[in-house]
């Protein structure tokens, strides 16, 4: 086995039509437990997924393309057929890393899938980037040491006192964790400036910080 995988989660701010997202934005819950199907001969896919369900009903008993499958104390379980699309699991299954969790929070995508290396992660964030808005990666953890030999360092020294402010505070507003603690328009307001401008820097910052991991 190779000691050179790489554990990655991100998450997509505006992932399209993501029915798992759009789900999560709509209930104003957590969807967790994501399982999908593999396409059939017409190119359905079957998703399920479990939705936090803390009172006993929520907006999507009334949706017709949402069947019930059970309930369980942590939620309700719901499936759904669609045809397959462009999407943001599909994009990074393309580059051979099938997705191994999949959940969604007030619209915001966030999955973990394994690389087999650095260069293949950074395509990934790359071709992400070019689709949708609002892609951050989360954490990056190789496979199998600690030892400090193996450890990269990070040369903070290339990002701009803006970059390394709004990365900073959104480390400490809790943004990167799971449940957020803050998403993207409460960091902005603290930093003070739009939301648009928040994602800019985060992501110049992002990418300044994963082209030094590349580079090491």
């Amino acid at each position: 086995m190779s000691d050179s995988g790489i554990r990655v989660e991100l998450s997509v701010d505006s992932p399209g039509a993501c029915p798992v997202a759009s789900v999560s934005e709509e209930a104003g819950t957590a969807v967790t437990d994501v399982a999908r199907s593999s396409p059939d001969a017409d190119g359905r896919v079957i998703e399920e997924f479990t939705a936090a369900d803390d009172d006993g009903e929520t907006p999507l008993d009334e949706r017709a393309d949402l069947d019930e499958v059970f309930v369980t104390g942590n939620g309700t379980r719901y499936q759904f057929t669609r045809t397959r699309t462009d999407c943001v699991c599909e994009a990074v299954e393309r580059f051979e890393c099938p997705v191994a969790d999949i959940r969604a929070e007030d619209g915001q995508l966030q999955m973990t899938f394994h690389a087999p290396d650095i260069d293949r992660v950074r395509a990934i964030v790359t071709r992400l980037k070019e689709l949708y808005d609002g892609v951050s990666l989360r954490s990056m953890r190789q496979n199998g040491s600690v030892d400090p030999v193996d450890s990269i360092l990070v040369d903070r020294s290339t990002l701009t006192d803006r970059q390394r402010e709004v990365l900073e505070t959104a480390v400490e507003m809790g943004y990167f964790e799971y449940p957020k603690g803050a998403n993207a328009g409460d960091v902005a307001t603290e930093l003070d400036i739009s939301v648009s401008t928040f994602a800019e820097h985060l992501a110049a910052a992002q990418t300044k910080l994963l082209d030094s991991i590349v580079e090491a």
